[in-house]
């Protein structure tokens, strides 16, 4: 689903931000990106989601190489940012409806679509409300809606459940695995919680200073220690003391 080779960015004033990365997610993964602020986590997901050309290095997603098919990349792949994208004035149906039909679906099958989602993702009764009246997990909800209105075979996720409540967060996370489950969807994530990372994902790549450090199985990281000391020095807790707060 995603394979990558000598993944690099460096930005015009020479800061490295990505160093080389190499990576690849099979199809039906939820894989987990983490690493601390400034690792490099947003710079390569805003690389593979066609929003910031590479320095050097190749990428091929859902089939599409990265940089001769960045259209084809981003038929295939969904997107959410960790601010979001509804907008605060507007009824959130309206705006879902709008991003379906700019993908190409005519009104019926817009609004077909944008109510197969809302049942989804448990929004029903909600598209009438502007999006600044919605609860934090509400409007992440309805950006992963946004993310899925053209039916992706890839889904990125930015940091989602940042700033959520706990039960808004288990909720969430209990949507993500039922687009994999019954849908098929292929999860790529960042996140700073280790409990997210250890409830959710199949396996995890650690980056830092803009290279992967460790990857492998939450079990695997754990049993090696591997996860551990990526931690500590990341978060300056042990994972014996639980996710950061």
């Amino acid at each position: 689903m995603i394979k990558v080779s000598g993944l690099s960015k460096t930005f015009k004033d020479g800061v490295q931000a990505v160093r080389g990365v190499d990576m690849t997610v099979r199809a039906g993964e939820i894989v987990g990106f983490l690493g601390p602020n400034g690792a490099g986590k947003t710079t390569t997901m805003r690389m593979l989601t066609t929003l910031l050309r590479p320095t050097a290095g190749t990428a091929t997603l859902a089939g599409h190489d990265l940089l001769a098919d960045p259209r084809g990349v981003r038929r295939r792949i969904g997107y959410v940012a960790q601010s979001g994208g509804l907008s605060p004035a507007t009824p959130v149906g309206t705006d879902l409806l709008l991003q379906a039909m700019l993908y190409g679906l005519s009104r019926p099958q817009a609004h077909e679509r944008v109510a197969e989602l809302l049942g989804l993702l448990e929004l029903g009764g909600l598209e009438t409300r502007m999006g600044v009246t919605l609860s934090g997990g509400q409007r992440r909800r309805f950006d992963i809606a946004f993310a899925l209105v053209h039916q992706p075979v890839l889904l990125f996720l930015d940091e989602p459940t940042t700033g959520l409540d706990p039960q808004s967060r288990a909720n969430l996370w209990d949507h993500i695995r039922a687009l994999r489950a019954e849908h098929g969807v292929s999860v790529f994530l960042t996140t700073h919680y280790l409990d997210e990372a250890d409830a959710l994902c199949d396996r995890l790549l650690i980056i830092d200073h803009g290279r992967i450090v460790a990857e492998g199985t939450p079990d695997e990281l754990k049993a090696g220690g591997t996860l551990d000391d990526a931690f500590l020095s990341i978060t300056g807790r042990s994972l014996r003391e639980g996710s950061p707060a």
